[in-house]
């Protein structure tokens, strides 16, 4: 009988400028997790993370469009976490036009981040099967990423790939082609069990995604 940890996903709808999927990974044996695409409301998630216990190592980032960022720096004035975004996130955080923000009426800016690259682990405390890996997708904005924890079968897509849908490859820095090959070579050759997590639509599967590609 097992007695490795159990995880949850905690998917958080937050209603910015645009709603957006935030999730938390958290391993329920010792209430630590990361926290993914604090997109808005960085004040409430800061409360609702208080009053369920929970512990937050680090932020990652699937990509660094506004509504997936903006609520960073409220998230920061209770807490210093680290912020983690590939290495082609940079330009996203540090220009309020790239990200989108400005066009909102806002100018989001995010200093101080931890960048990644293709297959970084980042691994909770409490042993290797709370691990996710990086996935590099490119396609949506060339920073785009998928949060692969094997151990588990699942991955949070961003917005490379959604319910019966794909992302938009139509804004700054999106290339159709780098986006059907990084879902065609990178996210359907993922077991087709898979449960995909993704920035703006419910859960689907590999197995259930795979017939609009292939």
């Amino acid at each position: 009988m097992s007695n490795l940890p159990r995880f949850s996903v905690i998917r958080v709808p937050l209603r910015g400028f645009i709603e957006v999927n935030c999730y938390l990974w958290v391993d329920t044996a010792t209430r630590h997790g990361f926290l993914i695409d604090p997109g808005a409301q960085g004040h409430a998630l800061m409360r609702m993370l208080r009053d369920r216990g929970i512990t937050v190592e680090k932020i990652l980032l699937t990509h660094g469009h506004f509504d997936h960022i903006g609520g960073i720096a409220a998230i920061r004035e209770e807490a210093d976490l680290p912020v983690h975004i590939h290495e082609a996130g940079e330009a996203y955080l540090t220009n309020s036009r790239l990200n989108l923000s400005h066009d909102f009426g806002g100018d989001i800016i995010v200093r101080d981040a931890h960048y990644f690259r293709e297959g970084q682990l980042f691994t909770l405390p409490n042993g290797p099967d709370g691990t996710l890996r990086v996935i590099h997708t490119p396609g949506h904005t060339p920073d785009s990423c998928v949060f692969y924890a094997e151990a588990q079968g699942i991955a949070f897509t961003g917005d490379t790939i959604f319910q019966g849908s794909r992302g938009n490859d139509q804004l700054p820095g999106g290339n159709l082609a780098e986006l059907l090959r990084s879902i065609r070579e990178k996210i359907l050759t993922l077991p087709q069990s898979t449960i995909l997590y993704s920035g703006h639509s419910d859960p689907t599967t590999v197995a259930a995604e795979r017939h609009l590609y292939l």
